[in-house]
């Protein structure tokens, strides 16, 4: 019990004061630093050529540390209270994002062994493999807070998002109804029509498709316009939620560790 309780502490509790903590931290941010360039690089075919070898020496040695590294988690999690049943506490730890995330880095390595399928399919999964860069999701503490912006300000997104999707469909629904004589090619539907709709709202403007009346160009322009002052709202939503979790995080009130009372 006591092992499996150090093990937990070293791999998800990551005190600052823990050094095997900071050190395994460390070493498995730099292996997954170092796979995601590996994975990079192979798409190199002169260098994957060169390094065929060394980048499947590196892989394999990756697999296993990452598979030790899940392995120990899942058997340490019962140390949880939150996943204390020896199975079903287990299952609802693995089902976790985090851990899922590890599943998916080294799943692909696996897979082909396991089972007999297209080979053009497995050269596929090399790209699964950068899942592993979401992995340091459980490290960083700047992508820790991003979720916890996210988390708090869900239903101002949610809000903002429905009304660019409404703003969509009426932009895509009036430039049809404009344009559709005039060019019957390119605005054909509604549908065709949003394609031209996302490209202005996004202010991304391809050029492919475009109005050509004075009354299609002049609500292309005002729906340009809403586009950039739309799409700002989420920016400052953001950005908003960044400055909330930072204060918040400045103005915790720390305790003594040797009395409990309040460090002023």
């Amino acid at each position: 019990m006591k092992l499996r309780k150090r093990v937990y502490e070293i791999l998800e509790v990551a005190s600052p004061e823990d050094l095997s903590s900071r050190i395994f931290d460390t070493f498995i941010i730099s292996l997954i630093i170092l796979n995601i360039t590996a994975i990079i690089l192979e798409t190199i075919e002169s260098l994957s050529f060169r390094f065929f070898h060394f980048f499947k020496i590196f892989e394999i040695f990756s697999v296993i540390i990452f598979t030790i590294e899940y392995v120990l988690r899942v058997w340490s999690c019962a140390t949880n209270s939150k996943y204390k049943h020896p199975i079903f506490g287990r299952v609802k730890f693995i089902i976790t994002p985090l851990i899922l995330v590890d599943l998916i880095a080294i799943l692909p390595f696996y897979l082909p062994m396991l089972i007999s399928i297209d080979l053009r399919f497995v050269r596929s999964l090399r790209l699964i493999r950068l899942f592993r860069l979401f992995k340091l999701a459980r490290y960083s503490e700047a992508i820790k807070l991003f979720g916890k912006v996210i988390k708090n300000k869900k239903e101002e997104l949610y809000i903002t998002a429905f009304v660019i999707f409404i703003l969509l469909i009426l932009s895509s629904s009036l430039l049809y109804s404009v344009e559709c004589v005039a060019q019957p090619d390119v605005f054909s539907s509604i549908p065709a029509a949003m394609w031209w709709g996302v490209a202005t709202l996004t202010t991304v403007g391809y050029g492919d498709i475009y109005p050509i009346t004075p009354l299609g160009k002049f609500l292309g322009a005002i729906i340009s316009l809403l586009g950039i002052g739309l799409f700002a709202l989420p920016a400052g939503l953001l950005s908003a939620g960044f400055i909330e979790e930072i204060r918040k995080s400045k103005e915790l009130v720390k305790l003594c560790p040797h009395c409990g009372g309040n460090i002023r």
